[in-house]
Order: C-alpha cells, then structure tokens, then sequence
C-alpha cells in the first residue's frame, strides 16, 4: 500500500462512525486509481478490514463477548505490563471475541495461538478462554521487550512471526496481509485507547 493510499484510508476510517462501520474493500483499477467501499460491485475488491455488521447475529455475539471477557483481559493485561487497550484491539482482529475461532493455519481461541506459541508460553488448553488470553498476552510482552516496545513491529511479529520482522532490519515485513493487520489492529487500538464505545 502506498504511503498516499494508507493516508486515504485513515482519513476514510475517520470519516466513517466506527459504531457503524461496516467492512471495508479497497479496488485499485488499471490506472492505478484506488477505490474503497463497503459495499462493493463488480470484480476486482479486496476485502481489507472486517467488522460485524450491526443488527446481526453475530455483531450482538460479539457485543456480549466482549462485555463478558473484558473485566479478565484487563485484569490479565494489567498483571503482565501490557496495555490492556491493545490487548483488546490484538483480540478484535484475531478472533472478534469468539474463544472457539480456528483459523486455515490452525491458530486456535481468542488470540489465536497456534501450538508451539501456545506450548512455550504455558497454555495446555488454547480452548480455554483464560489460558488463551494469558498466554496471547505473555506472548505480546515478549515481543514488547524484544523490539524495545514498539507497537507496530510488536504487531507485524504476532502476525508474521520474529523471525519475518527480523529478516527485513526489524522492520515491517513487506507482506500485504501483515501491513494490512498492523494497520487494521492500530486502528482499534486507538479507538479502545480514546475510551470511545466501539460499534
């Protein structure tokens, strides 16, 4: 994504109520003009930020998912040093609050911990919604520390893995899908930071 394309984005992302917003697609057509919808038509859209659509089942689930989960996250977050706004806003993308979320790959709860992530930060039942978080949250305090508590290579790590953020110069790996989540997890973070009711 252009430096001038992420600039329309975050304008656009103002612009639009973040109780209302719907999913976002971004088309780029063959003149290199960029387009974003949330309602899109046509061929060529890309789906770059998901968010459950009022009124639906699932956006009343995540609703009450949250309310129910937000009193542990916080106070596991708290316990660990870690701010528990970008807890909540790593959760959000990961999982949308659903514990029970697998994804293609595999990654399993809340945080999505895959096994070996889950293993070396002592989670033996990523199911469990407290060993999930604890374990999603001990994870982010490694990174932390190891990028010298920058939140953005903190992110593309938790997306991409160490080893990806390490290979390009501790910077952000050049992969859209990783740019694309660290930009999408700033922006809940700061929302949950403003003290805002979300949707």
């Amino acid at each position: 994504m252009s430096l001038a394309t992420s600039y329309l984005l975050s304008f656009l992302l103002i612009l639009i109520p973040f109780h209302a917003q719907a999913d976002l697609y971004k088309k780029v057509d063959d003149k290199g003009r960029v387009f974003f919808t949330d309602s899109p038509e046509g061929h060529g859209y890309r789906l770059i930020m998901r968010t459950p659509k009022k009124g639906t089942v699932e956006y009343k689930n995540f609703m009450q998912n949250r309310r129910k989960l937000a009193p542990l996250i916080q106070r596991q977050a708290r316990e660990l040093k870690v701010d528990p706004a970008l807890v909540m806003a790593v959760i959000h993308a990961e999982s949308a609050y659903d514990k029970n979320a697998i994804s293609r790959a595999g990654a399993v709860g809340l945080m999505q911990l895959m096994p070996a992530t889950a293993k070396r930060f002592g989670v033996t039942n990523r199911n469990d919604a407290a060993q999930n978080i604890r374990g999603g949250v001990r994870y982010l305090r490694h990174l932390l520390e190891k990028f010298k508590f920058n939140i953005k290579l903190t992110l593309a790590a938790y997306n991409a893995g160490e080893s990806a953020v390490k290979k390009y110069g501790n910077k952000i790996p050049p992969y859209p899908e990783t740019q694309n989540y660290v930009k999408k997890v700033i922006s809940y973070y700061e929302h949950y930071l403003s003290g805002k009711t979300i949707f």
